[in-house]
């Protein structure tokens, strides 16, 4: 049985990595955060520092920005527009509508993500 190819790079450059395609592709817009670190660790089944290491990569892209006490890092770039440096493009009046509708879906799903936390960590408690 033939395995892929083994990926030799770093486990922070790999993550970062996975992490700036992640932001290009939309599933960490712009204006969001990313998980916290913590959640990071676990869902690469990495160590902390392997997770700040991968965000210090993105900070230094001028992609992310991170605060001292926050959860998490802030996109605040996307790798296709972070140098583009032009003003945005006129966006239809339906683009408008659908935007807001999608940033809507985004703040219920943020709120119902923070309530499964709540309640996974009061279960993991007991």
């Amino acid at each position: 049985m033939a395995k892929g190819p083994v990926d030799r790079r770093k486990p922070y450059v790999r993550i970062a990595d996975e992490l700036r395609h992640d932001i290009a592709t939309g599933k960490y817009p712009v204006g969001e955060s990313l998980p916290p670190g913590a959640r990071l660790a676990d869902m690469y089944r990495v160590s902390g520092m392997t997770i700040s290491n991968a965000i210090a990569v993105l900070r230094d892209e001028g992609l992310v920005t991170t605060r001292q006490g926050a959860r998490g890092a802030t996109v605040i770039a996307t790798p296709d527009t972070q140098d583009a440096g032009e003003a945005p493009a006129e966006r239809s009046e339906e683009f408008e509508v659908i935007f807001a509708q999608l940033q809507e879906i985004r703040g219920h799903i943020r709120r119902l993500s923070s309530r499964l936390d709540e309640i996974d960590e009061r279960t993991r408690d007991r």
